[in-house]
């Protein structure tokens, strides 16, 4: 019965890296410092996540892309946050750096690291709708 659940699980852990690779890594290489560049070079904060889930490794160098989004999605509103909403904003980072941190495998640094690029991402897209700019 064991087996089955782990199976399981690890089918659905397999299904959500498909999902996330729906699109190919645009990068120029594999190469750290080339997917790194694409992220930089992404016109938007949506258009560098959909890189990162396209390009990520599903390890620990996800770690180094996710600050790439964040900084990225950061420009959309850091500086227009007032001090109790940058409270919130480092708080919920804060639950993705504890959400896996009692786990073992580097899948679990690299969803760290999808947890804090979403929840810039998540703030930038408020920051732009309530500017009514566009993405």
């Amino acid at each position: 019965m064991r087996l089955r659940s782990c199976l399981a699980g690890m089918a659905l852990v397999l299904m959500a890296g498909v999902a996330h690779a729906a699109e190919e890594c645009p990068a120029k290489s594999n190469a750290m410092d080339d997917i790194k560049s694409a992220l930089n070079a992404a016109p938007s904060c949506d258009r560098a996540m959909k890189l990162f889930e396209a390009c990520s490794y599903g390890a620990s160098g996800d770690v180094q892309f996710g600050e790439v989004v964040e900084k990225k999605c950061e420009a959309d509103f850091l500086g227009q946050l007032k001090t109790p909403q940058k409270l919130s904003y480092q708080r919920e980072l804060r639950v993705c750096d504890r959400k896996y941190r009692n786990k073992s495998g580097t899948m679990y640094i690299s969803a760290t690291a999808f947890c804090r690029a979403e929840v810039a991402q998540r703030y930038s897209r408020r920051a732009l709708k309530a500017g009514g700019a566009g993405r």
